[in-house]
């Protein structure tokens, strides 16, 4: 895992739904930014990607930049390609970019390992928390409450420290090219 303290890597990806290149750069002079590693196929992200849409809708306009990256093999998981995380996109009403990462690089630099995975990082770029959005998984009875990511960015929303103690990311592993 990246480990605290690290700066953001930076990235210059097309978001699937504006066509618009998104860069690290975009997101300075924002209390803090979350970029999350998702993609369309994955039953993790299904069972948790209506949380997804409302942290944007709750946090997207209280100083948190936000970018989804989708980085599978396209190729190999169809579902997974551009046009398809568009039609994601629109029907979840995602108010921030997703971005797909067709070369992998990203992924790789900021080591994401799995769908979901989320970074969240301070208003300096500073990886605060790596992990995961709350306990819930697809078959359980625990409720998606993103609770972990959500007590995260409000520590840094409210100037306090993000606790150290934290638990990685449990999802589909990201489809790499051979």
């Amino acid at each position: 895992m990246l480990p605290l303290g690290t700066a953001a890597p930076p990235f210059a990806l097309r978001d699937v739904v504006s066509g618009e290149t998104i860069t690290l750069d975009q997101f300075s002079g924002k209390q803090a930014l979350l970029v999350m590693f998702i993609c369309r196929h994955c039953p993790y992200v299904k069972h948790v990607q209506k949380e997804i849409s409302k942290l944007g809708a709750d946090y997207g306009t209280r100083g948190v930049g936000i970018a989804a990256i989708s980085s599978n093999d396209a190729e190999s998981y169809p579902e997974d390609a551009p046009a398809s995380l568009r039609e994601q996109a629109r029907e979840l009403n995602f108010t921030f970019p997703y971005c797909y990462d067709e070369t992998q690089e990203v992924a790789r630099a900021y080591g994401a390992e799995c769908t979901p995975d989320f970074f969240l990082f301070d208003g300096e770029h500073r990886l605060a928390y790596r992990g995961r959005l709350d306990d819930s998984r697809p078959r359980s009875t625990d409720p998606v409450t993103g609770n972990e990511l959500r007590a995260a960015i409000d520590a840094l929303l409210a100037g306090k420290p993000v606790n150290p103690e934290q638990k990685p990311s449990i999802g589909c592993n990201i489809k790499w090219r051979s």
